[in-house]
C-alpha cells in the first residue's frame, strides 16, 4: 500500500536505504524470524509511515535503521555510507550525527527544565556554544508551543508537552531522518493530531525524512507514503 501526493524526489535526496534486511530474535526452540528480507528507501522532505500488526517487525525495523541494533543480513546506507557493518563507534557517532528519535513513552529527564532536555543532544554532541545551543533550544520549544514553558520542570508539564520536549529534542541536532515509534500512542485525539502535525511541519521545513511506526489509520493516512507490514516483510 503506497501513496503519494508528491512526485518522486531525485536521486540526490535520498538520505536513507536499507536493503535485503534479515534480523533473529531470541534463541533455541524460541528463536523467530523477525525480518525476512525488508527494503526500504527515504527521501528529504518526506514522511512514511509503517503500519501492520503488532509483531510483523515494525519496532525492529525501526531499531535496525535507527543504528540500535544491528541486521543478521541486509545493508544500511545513511547519505550514501554504509553503517550497518561499522563498529560501535561509528554507529554510535553516526546516530548523534543523523538520527533523531521520538518514543511513544517521552524519556525526558523529569528533575531537568525543558530548556535543558533540548540541549542535551546538543551537549553530547559538543558542535555550539553554549549561547548557541540555549539559542537553538528556545527556537524549538517554541516552534512546538513551549515557548513559554522553557523553564519548567518536566514533572510541570502535562503528556502533550512532554511529548512536544520530546519532538523538539529530537531535532536539537539537525538530524537526516527522524524515527518515531507510536510517537502518540499515550496522547488524546487533541494531542495526538498536535504532535503529529508539529512533527512533520518542523521536519518539512528542515528537510527530514521522517519513518513512523503508528497503528493509528488516521495519522498514516496523512503521511506521504504508507507502507504495510505483515509476518516481516512489507506487503
Amino acid at each position: 500500500m503506497q501513496s503519494s501526493s508528491t512526485s518522486a524526489a531525485p536521486e540526490s535526496e535520498l538520505v536513507l536505504r536499507c536493503t535485503g534486511l534479515h534480523r533473529h530474535l531470541g534463541q533455541g526452540d524460541a528463536r523467530v524470524h523477525v525480518l525476512r528480507g525488508v527494503s526500504f528507501e527515504a527521501r528529504r522532505g518526506q514522511v512514511y509511515a509503517i503500519v501492520g500488526p503488532s509483531g510483523c517487525g515494525k519496532s525492529t525495523l525501526l531499531y535496525l535503521l535507527g543504528l540500535l541494533d544491528r541486521p543478521d543480513e541486509g545493508r544500511i546506507e545513511i547519505n550514501g555510507r554504509l553503517m550497518s557493518n561499522d563498529d560501535d563507534a561509528a554507529r554510535t557517532a553516526a546516530r548523534g550525527a543523523h538520527i533523531g528519535f521520538v518514543f511513544q513513552f517521552h524519556f525526558l529527564m523529569l528533575e531537568f527544565t525543558a530548556l535543558e532536555n533540548v540541549m542535551m543532544p546538543m551537549l553530547k554532541q559538543g558542535r555550539l556554544t553554549g549561547p548557541e545551543m540555549e539559542a537553538r533550544a528556545h527556537a524549538l520549544l517554541g516552534a512546538v508551543g513551549l515557548g513559554a514553558k522553557t523553564g519548567r520542570l518536566g514533572t510541570q508539564l502535562s503528556g502533550g508537552e512532554q511529548q512536544r520536549v520530546a519532538v523538539a529534542r529530537a531535532l536539537a541536532n539537525q538530524p537526516t531522518v527522524l524515527l518515531a515509534d507510536e510517537p502518540t500512542g499515550n496522547l488524546d485525539v487533541k494531542n495526538s493530531g498536535l504532535v503529529f502535525d508539529l512533527l512533520t511541519q518542523l521536519a518539512r521545513e528542515h528537510g527530514q525524512a521522517v519513518i513512523l511506526v503508528t497503528h493509528n489509520p488516521d495519522l498514516a493516512a496523512r503521511c506521504d507514503v504508507t507502507r504495510a507490514m505483515r509476518d516481516g516483510l512489507f506487503v
